[in-house]
C-alpha cells in the first residue's frame, strides 16, 4: 500500500506555501463605510419621519430594518478588507479575497493584456487607488482596491514590465 498524501501540498488551498501576502490599506474600509451612509442615511431618515408623520406602528420595522443592516455592514467590512491580501511571484499574481465565500485568482504574467489604475474622488481623498488586470478572458480578470497611489503606480509598472517580458518569449 503506497501513501498517496503529498508532503508538500499546502495544507490550505487559499494559502499556498511560501508566499508572502501584502495587505490592502484599512482607508479601504473607511471608504466603503462612507459609502454605506451616504445611501443608507437618507433611507434611514425618511423611513423614520414616514413612521413619525404618519404614527403607523408597524411602518417603524422600516428604519428598524435600515439600522440593523448598516450595524451588519459596519461590522463585516473592515473583516473583508482585513481578509483582502495580494502576492507577487516570479510567474504570476495572486489576489485572495473573503471570508466565508473565499476566493484566489491567480493571473499568470504572460496572460496579462494590460493594467488599469483607477481612483474616485472619495478614494483620492482617503489616498488609496484600485489596480484592474486585464487578460483574454474576461473570467480572470482581477482587481486590487484599497493600495496606496504609490504603490498602485509601482505595481503598475512592474506587472506591465513583467507581462511585457513573458510575452516576448511567446
Amino acid at each position: 500500500m503506497t501513501d498517496v498524501t503529498q508532503p508538500d501540498a499546502p495544507a490550505d488551498l487559499f494559502d499556498p506555501l511560501g508566499v508572502d501576502w501584502t495587505p490592502v490599506s484599512p482607508r479601504l474600509a473607511s471608504a466603503r463605510l462612507i459609502v454605506t451612509a451616504i445611501w443608507m442615511g437618507p433611507l434611514l431618515l425618511a423611513g423614520v419621519a414616514l413612521a413619525a408623520l404618519t404614527q403607523v406602528a408597524w411602518l417603524w420595522s422600516f428604519p428598524a430594518l435600515v439600522l440593523a443592516l448598516v450595524v451588519w455592514i459596519t461590522v463585516l467590512v473592515p473583516r473583508q478588507v482585513r481578509a483582502m491580501r495580494y502576492a507577487e511571484r516570479a510567474d504570476d499574481l495572486l489576489v485572495r479575497r473573503g471570508i466565508m465565500f473565499r476566493q484566489l485568482v491567480v493571473v499568470p504574467y504572460g496572460r496579462m493584456q494590460y493594467v488599469d489604475v483607477t481612483a474616485g474622488p472619495l478614494a483620492r481623498k482617503l489616498g488609496i487607488a484600485s489596480v484592474q488586470l486585464h487578460t483574454a478572458s474576461p473570467a480572470t480578470t482581477a482587481t486590487i482596491d484599497g493600495l496606496p497611489p504609490q504603490e498602485a503606480a509601482r505595481l503598475r509598472d512592474r506587472l506591465a514590465s513583467r507581462g511585457e517580458a513573458r510575452l516576448a518569449g511567446l
